[in-house]
């Protein structure tokens, strides 16, 4: 695919500061970031009025968290390989409005059944939007700046869950657990008709798929580019088919650091996602009101987005593993401390909230470093299958929540477990490693297999 003429996209974008244009966009995918961690932490909050309302037992609400995970499990395994296909811009939009669409559907529903069902067609359009926001951004920033302006992006689903929780205190003080949902429905299908306006597709994904120049031209002149229509646009990577994309990620040398990925990916989310389902409910079988137990669950993700920085920060600077490998170890002796002390509401409080901007903000730097393995004919498809197959932990987590809860006896002893799966998370991703030898021999440049100043590190 690379010719000997013609400008490298990636390379030309490397070189660049950063413009107003890139700063919109990840600003933009921000945006949508922080929709989709509200509509994805919502069920969380209102757990506990939902056990009161229809008066079901914890392991029955148990499916009706994990319901929205098998969905975005899915929603993110077929939207990869489409997004590399048609285009960043097209699947992430359509699947903003297929949560929104099936958030507002979800509110009025009559059963435990019907909401799993909704909730599990909301989950399909959430699956689709994270992967492909994480590497629309990265396909924009340059190398040097990459690990920062992705966690930056990244921690607005740390905002949008973290706000949830206070938004969800708010509603629940003065209506029913509907509203919430409503919230959620609404907010993205308001926002979608500027999206589609304002929002760029890859200029990176259209030299891959062949799009004509100039409509690249039109979209890096934004940049600040002065290209013609005639201009010859190219990527320093070889051709790969265009079929069969799922299969190139066990291929030239990608197999092992996939594996790696896909394993730290899981014991985040498995942490990550039975506190957001379950914390509420354990703060308030603690003693907390349900507004307390809100609150106190919300500062969880809003340590997310000062983590996500501290750690995107470093990684642009140090050994990118390394640095997400210490961040979700001292995470786990946050929780290992939750479980072991007796702590009062305002300590309890400051230790969720260190819990939180450790394992939130190593998560939130796994999305700047996973985009930097794969190349761009196979990068939507590698993110998108690494959240596809980390969100079975999800889906342990949400669905086993209330189990593990019966068969841990003290409602502080979840905290004990959960610091496991946090450790083999650090321990996994000092596994990974990027093959730059196979990557040399197959022509790529170091920028497409690792991030700046960190490859000699790994």
């Amino acid at each position: 695919m690379s010719l000997s003429t013609g400008v490298d996209v990636k390379a030309w974008i490397d070189a660049r500061p950063i413009s107003r244009f890139q700063w919109k966009i990840l600003f933009l995918c921000f945006v949508i970031i922080m929709l989709d961690g509200y509509d994805a932490a919502v069920m969380g909050f209102i757990a506990p009025a939902l056990l009161e309302d229809w008066g079901i037992s914890r392991a029955a609400l148990g499916p009706i968290l994990g319901a929205a995970m098998f969905g975005v499990a899915l929603g993110a395994l077929i939207a990869g390989p489409l997004a590399d296909r048609y285009g960043r811009k097209r699947i992430l939009l359509s699947s903003v409005a297929l949560f929104g669409v099936f958030s507002l559907a979800a509110a009025m529903a009559q059963t435990p059944t019907q909401l799993a069902l909704l909730r599990f067609l909301t989950g399909l359009g959430l699956g689709a939007v994270m992967p492909n926001c994480v590497t629309l951004v990265a396909e924009y920033m340059p190398e040097r700046r990459k690990g920062l302006m992705i966690t930056l992006m990244y921690s607005g689903f740390n905002v949008g869950s973290g706000l949830g929780g206070f938004i969800a205190a708010a509603l629940l003080s003065h209506y029913s657990w509907h509203s919430a949902l409503i919230f959620g429905g609404v907010l993205p299908l308001v926002v979608l008709p500027f999206m589609l306006v304002m929002l760029p597709e890859s200029a990176m994904n259209m030299v891959a798929r062949r799009v004509p120049g100039a409509e690249i031209a039109r979209v890096l002149n934004r940049l600040g580019g002065q290209f013609a229509a005639n201009t010859l646009f190219t990527l320093s990577t070889p051709q790969i088919s265009r079929h069969a994309k799922v299969i190139q990620l066990f291929r030239g040398g990608y197999a092992r650091g996939t594996v790696a990925l896909w394993l730290t990916y899981f014991m985040g989310l498995f942490v990550i996602y039975l506190l957001n389902g379950w914390l509420p409910t354990i703060l308030r079988s603690g003693g907390l009101s349900l507004q307390q137990a809100a609150i106190i669950t919300g500062l969880f993700q809003l340590g997310g987005p000062l983590g996500g920085i501290l750690v995107g920060y470093l990684m642009d600077r140090t050994s990118a593993k390394v640095v997400i490998a210490a961040t979700y170890f001292i995470g786990c002796l946050c929780l290992l401390s939750q479980g072991l002390m007796d702590f009062g509401s305002a300590a309890l409080s400051v230790l969720i909230f260190v819990s939180g901007m450790c394992i939130n903000g190593a998560q939130n730097g796994l999305q700047a470093y996973s985009p930097a393995f794969y190349q761009t004919e196979i990068r939507a498809t590698g993110v998108s299958w690494m959240h596809g197959i980390g969100r079975i932990g999800a889906i342990l987590s949400s669905t086993l929540g209330g189990v593990i809860m019966l068969a841990v006896p003290g409602h502080s002893s979840i905290f004990l477990v959960l610091a496991l799966p946090a450790c083999l998370a650090a321990a996994c991703i000092l596994l990974h490693r990027m093959n730059q030898r196979n990557a040399a021999q197959s022509g790529r440049t170091a920028g497409d297999v690792a991030l700046p100043n960190a490859a000699h590190h790994r």
